[in-house]
């Protein structure tokens, strides 16, 4: 596994927008340019990132723009602006070779799984599944300073927070948080090479020529497999069916176990079939925890793709650590 050389003051970070541009929320971007700025790094974004739009540009201007950040040598860093719906588009442009040949952190969250996973799988390059680059606040909360140690290379452990809110009753300034308590059978403690991202960007990948899952996990099989799922919006079911396609797909051979986070917007078609429920049915056996910081609610821990990672779980709380190796 390859791990790209981490930031220290002065680097630039390189912001590129793969999927949506950040126009609807500029305001933020140029607060979280600010934060950056501020730990003494300096910015550079390519021309599509400002865009107020899903797609930020054509498909193959996307791909060019990550290019451009890629092989430019004074770029130490990359972070996808935003999330969005269709950065799948973009995936055929994408020149890999050059990924190959300047190793880079490439960081981001939701539909950026699509470059991330696909970077680590194929090209044995580790990614950060954390924060894009509209998410930083002058507020010292610890998920954002977990994440800026990770990029300077301080990768402290991360133990259960206390309290959770959703992403949109956050966006929204509504006061509702709920108590952490992540849901496992058991008391685990369980370590392999971490591999995961956002649910629905995954499993779009299946099957395609992005698709380099089996290679990856049959090169690593010493280490066995951790997985982990970030869900934004796929119901109970359609969650239950696609743990069904991953385990039909020889996915989780050699696996020690799944982490699955909580769902932003949960639906649920019958109570005899929750999120829970469709996780103990689809897995088994296979040790799991649901419920967990990972993804759209916040706070949510920062994975390292590719990692080597040791998970601890007991009573309704845990804890995540990584190795480099």
């Amino acid at each position: 596994m390859i791990y790209p050389k981490f930031l220290k003051k002065n680097d630039v970070i390189g912001i590129c927008a793969p999927s949506a541009g950040v126009g609807k929320k500029l305001d933020e971007f140029l607060l979280s340019n600010r934060v950056l700025r501020s730990r003494g790094y300096r910015i550079k974004e390519t021309a599509s990132v400002r865009v107020n739009n899903e797609r930020s540009a054509s498909a193959k201007k996307r791909a060019k723009e990550l290019d451009e950040l890629v092989t430019d040598k004074k770029v130490d860093f990359i972070m996808c602006a935003a999330g969005g719906d269709y950065m799948l588009e973009m995936m055929p442009y994408v020149d890999f070779e050059h990924i190959r040949e300047n190793p880079k952190w490439i960081s981001g969250m939701s539909d950026p799984t699509n470059i991330l996973y696909t970077v680590t799988t194929g090209l044995d390059i580790a990614t950060i599944y954390g924060k894009n680059g509209a998410g930083f606040t002058f507020e010292a909360d610890k998920e954002q300073e977990t994440f800026l140690k990770y990029i300077a290379g301080d990768i402290v452990p991360q133990r259960s927070y206390g309290r959770y809110i959703s992403f949109m009753d956050l966006k929204n300034g509504i006061d509702n948080y709920h108590k952490v308590r992540w849901i496992c059978k058991e008391k685990l403690d369980i370590s392999g090479r971490l591999i995961g991202g956002c649910l629905e960007s995954i499993s779009m990948l299946i099957g395609t020529k992005f698709d380099h899952t089996n290679d990856f996990i049959e090169r690593y099989k010493d280490d066995g497999i951790v997985w982990y799922f970030d869900i934004f919006d796929t119901s109970a079911y359609n969650f239950y069916l696609t743990l069904l396609q991953y385990k039909n797909a020889g996915w989780f051979r050699y696996c020690k176990g799944v982490l699955i986070g909580r769902v932003c917007f949960p639906y649920v078609e019958n109570k005899k079939l929750d999120y829970i429920k469709a996780a103990d049915k689809a897995l088994g056996k296979i040790p799991h925890i649901c419920e967990m910081d990972i993804g759209h609610t916040v706070p949510y821990m920062t994975m390292i793709n590719g990692a080597l990672a040791r998970v601890r779980y007991d009573d309704g709380k845990g804890s995540i650590s990584f190795k480099l190796k």
